[in-house]
């Protein structure tokens, strides 16, 4: 017999045909039939299809209806299965035991066929309500189980609480965070599982979760915030909490935190700050952090008639005792300067290695020229001593330059710019002296306004040169950009080096005209190489004043539009110091860049203002690192560390790498094993006129 599973199954059992007969007559339309006059066959034909609905007669001689249905109640697959009476007995003897069993309907006889077919059809409409019902539970226990394995296993912490602020469910990375079980959390206030606390006082903050419920919205954590957990361990965490509203989105019904721990992030962020803003060999400041320091200095005297003192020393051929010795027992020597320097400053001066022999000087606070050059005479006398290195004496001299603010100067890089040019003056007259910037040579004012007059005369022409010079993918030598580089002609036709007018021009509002004529010429290039069928991108350094202009992005879009250039084949270069004068403005500027198109790259990493900090505030594409770093990594584990620490930074933050300043084989090859991506350097080309650089698309080994 084949039966329709779909329709229901009805089993009718009675010891009379006829009535049976009936039932089939009433039931057969809708559902399938089964029907049999022995109690025994019917038991083995409940088992083999397994009825939704049995109906079964009271009276009949071989077994009565009530001791069938005990018999048919034992077998497991019929533990749903609904049981109804046929029977011509009104007594309510009968109607009780009945029930007792667990009837759920009676049919009298005789038998009408509309009475029997809703009373059947209403157990099925139960029957099939009941599977719907636990069909549904079914797919949302799947669906709990699975949000529940997801929320066990994500790497962050998750705490859910209710609008009373008590804690419904901490999963495991939360429990190992605040060293709460579920079980332990579960009914706890919020503030007793999460304790907060401010990283540098220590004061107990409050949980961004409830500014969440209060203010029904998403509120970050804050960057400082400290999670001491159950045992007094101390994690950085952040991240943000939000409101749980109900199905129609009305109600707040509760609210979620979700942080992870971020110590370990932080704490190579603070050792890469201070990498970035000290010299390695020695621990003082680097020229970063000098920087920062002249800038504090001459902001705190601004309104006093005090100055800031800037004395550069450069150590007089030390080159030569370098090579003499070793660089390793040069860097001892370095080492021992910095030590005397400090020996002859007091806590307001700050000490910097600018450089491979140069340091600064920075007198903060003078009241008197008096005061400076006291300090300039007994740093000389420092140097009188022997340097005794492994049992031999090195003496040494030095030649130093000084500026002040603001007699000589009224910026940090003019400070810099002046005192070199006063150590210049002390090199031309036979080293080992003094020299301040107000007794230097006029000759070599007039070289400034020889180069400023020039520079103007050349931007009024247009007549800037721009070089390029490649970039190569450095695991298979394939051109994957260029770098456009500024020069200027001079008045014999000479090559002068942005080294000599990029100050100049910062220094005199020059730098935007120029800036701007080598983005025009940069993006003329790209855009024919582009025609030329040998399209490559072309990235631009962009001074900090002129990025930070007003109207810049409009400007770029203009120059872009001007040559028909998608914005693919452009990238800016951009240094920190363009960022840190406006932060806020620096990130709306990115953005807009982004949003057209342009590849950011941040330039010169290592060498700027607290970069780490940046990394994660700006979304920059390609992170350039600074060829300071890359000049001593084949012979100086230091550097080495260095520059493998910034590679592993920006791959864990999904930067492209370009290391600059690659000058020989083994440079190359260190940076190789690193897994440095591209790689630009006179080893593989000086910068050149575009029409000079045919064979730069060769592949290079």
């Amino acid at each position: 017999m084949k039966l329709d599973f779909e329709k229901g199954i009805v089993l009718a059992v009675d010891d009379q045909a006829a009535d049976l007969l009936i039932v089939e007559s009433a039931l057969s339309d809708f559902y399938t039939i089964i029907t049999s006059t022995s109690p025994k066959e019917a038991i083995e034909l409940a088992k083999q299809h397994t009825p939704d609905v049995i109906l079964l007669d009271i009276d009949m001689p071989e077994m009565d209806g009530f001791t069938l249905c005990k018999a048919l109640q034992t077998i497991p697959s019929l533990a749903s299965t609904s049981f109804m009476f046929i029977t011509s007995h009104s007594s309510p003897h009968f109607e009780t035991e009945a029930l007792a069993l667990g009837a759920a309907d009676f049919i009298t006889k005789p038998i009408h066929l509309d009475i029997c077919r809703l009373r059947v059809k209403s157990q099925m409409t139960i029957k099939q309500q009941s599977f719907s019902l636990h069909k549904a539970y079914s797919v949302l226990r799947k669906e709990k189980t699975h949000l529940d394995t997801i929320l066990q296993s994500i790497g962050d912490g998750v705490v859910a609480i209710d609008t009373n602020k008590v804690v419904t469910f901490i999963n495991p990375v939360a429990q190992r965070l605040t060293g709460w079980t579920q079980k332990e959390a579960a009914g706890q206030q919020l503030d007793d599982i999460m304790v907060l606390r401010d990283a540098a006082t220590g004061i107990r903050m409050i949980n961004p979760l409830h500014v969440a419920l209060e203010q029904k919205r998403t509120v970050a954590m804050a960057l400082n915030a400290e999670l001491m957990s159950r045992d007094k361990t101390k994690y950085r965490v952040e991240d943000s909490a939000s409101p749980i509203f109900d199905m129609e989105g009305n109600h707040i019904i509760g609210g979620v935190i979700v942080f992870q721990d971020v110590t370990k992030s932080i704490a190579m962020s603070t050792q890469m700050t201070h990498l970035t803003n000290h010299d390695q060999l020695t621990g003082l400041p680097n020229r970063v952090l000098l920087h920062d320091r002249m800038l504090q200095a001459i902001n705190h005297v601004k309104h006093t008639n005090h100055m800031v003192a800037a004395l550069l020393i450069d150590i007089d051929n030390f080159n030569y005792l370098n090579d003499a010795v070793g660089h390793h027992l040069g860097d001892t020597i370095i080492q021992e300067v910095a030590e005397r320097l400090e020996d002859v400053s007091d806590k307001k001066t700050t000490i910097s290695r600018i450089g491979g022999d140069e340091f600064v000087v920075l007198l903060s606070d003078c009241r008197s020229l008096k005061n400076i050059t006291k300090t300039a005479k007994e740093i000389v006398e420092t140097f009188n001593t022997p340097f005794v290195i492994e049992g031999e004496e090195h003496r040494l001299s030095i030649s130093m330059g000084v500026s002040t603010y603001p007699v000589d100067a009224s910026t940090p890089e003019e400070l810099m710019l002046h005192s070199d040019t006063a150590v210049y003056k002390v090199k031309n007259e036979g080293k080992n002296n003094v020299s301040f910037y107000a007794d230097e040579l006029s000759e070599d004012l007039k070289v400034r306004v020889n180069i400023e007059k020039l520079l103007r005369q050349r931007l009024n022409e247009e007549s800037m040169l721009v070089y390029f010079q490649p970039k190569y993918n450095l695991s298979n030598g394939q051109l994957t950009g260029m770098e456009a580089l500024v020069r200027m002609k001079g008045y014999d036709d000479e090559l002068i080096f942005p080294d000599s007018f990029i100050p100049i021009a910062e220094v005199t509002g020059l730098i935007n005209n120029l800036g701007k004529e080598v983005l025009d010429k940069s993006c003329k290039q790209a855009k024919a190489w582009l025609d030329a069928g040998t399209p490559i991108q072309v990235a631009v350094n962009i001074g900090a004043s002129q990025f930070n202009e007003f109207g810049f992005t409009e400007m770029l879009e203009g120059i872009l539009s001007k040559y028909d250039l998608s914005p693919q084949w452009l990238s800016l270069e951009i240094t920190e110091t363009a960022l840190i004068q406006n932060i806020n403005t620096a990130k709306k500027a990115i953005l807009a860049l982004k949003k057209i198109g342009v590849l950011i790259a941040l330039d010169d990493f290592g060498t700027g203002y607290s970069s780490l900090s940046y990394l994660r505030s700006f979304n920059f594409d390609v992170l350039k690192i600074d060829r300071s770093f890359i000049m001593d990594i084949d012979r100086d584990e230091q550097a080495l560390s260095i520059v493998r620490a910034i590679v592993d930074l920006a791959n864990s933050l999904k930067l492209s790498i370009v290391c600059e300043g690659i000058e020989t084989s083994s440079h190359l090859s260190a940076l190789q094993k690193m897994g440095c991506e591209q790689g630009q350097g006179y080893y593989f080309c000086k910068p050149k006129p575009a029409e000079a650089l045919t064979t730069a698309w060769e592949i290079k080994s």
